[in-house]
């Protein structure tokens, strides 16, 4: 097996143990997440949306719902700031309302650390990673682009960390920023 088929194996069964430990570890936060959802805004609790993934394959990104109902479906830095529910803006800034893309993690769909999914209306973004082969990654639940304070509103820079996350990735560096993704601030 040749070092890139090990290094990806080793992540895969990285990804697998910490999503399913993360997944047993915090299942009554995400209950108790469901329900505060529920009960302060009509509308599911569980949010999907179609995002770009691997090889620019569109797949269904599990989220906890963080705005009202009948949001326009675009990228958080063009949602209207008052579409987000109060609960939302608690999960957001807790990162409680990703908990559920753990399941995206087990199915093979993302990783625990990569570059973020955006959504197919992105162009300009899904241009530059193409450019960058980042689109070759499976797409993360965080990445070196979030924990630098980086969004995918200046897509050049978003598409251009994520491009240097893959030059240097390693589990050690996804562990770090894993704990860089929780403990922030």
């Amino acid at each position: 097996m040749n070092a890139n088929r090990r290094s990806a194996s080793a992540k895969r069964a990285f990804d697998l143990v910490i999503a399913a430990l993360m997944l047993v570890l915090t299942s009554p936060v995400l209950l108790i997440a469901m329900l505060a959802v529920k009960m302060s805004s009509p509308g599911p609790a569980l949010f999907s949306q179609v995002r770009v993934g691997q090889g620019g394959l569109p797949f269904r990104c599990h989220k906890l719902r963080t705005m009202h109902q009948g949001t326009p479906s675009l990228p958080t830095h063009e949602a209207p700031a008052n579409s987000v529910t109060a609960v939302g803006k608690v999960l957001r800034g807790t990162k409680i309302d990703e908990l559920p893309q753990l399941w995206n993690v087990l199915k093979g769909e993302m990783s625990l650390v990569g570059p973020r999914p955006c959504l197919p209306t992105q162009t300009e973004l899904i241009g530059h990673r193409r450019e960058l082969g980042v689109l070759q990654a499976l797409p993360g639940i965080t990445g070196l682009a979030q924990v630098r304070g980086i969004d995918m509103s200046d897509p050049k820079l978003c598409a251009e960390t994520d491009a240097e996350y893959l030059k240097t990735a390693s589990i050690g560096g996804d562990l770090g920023i894993l704990l860089r993704t929780i403990y922030r601030g």
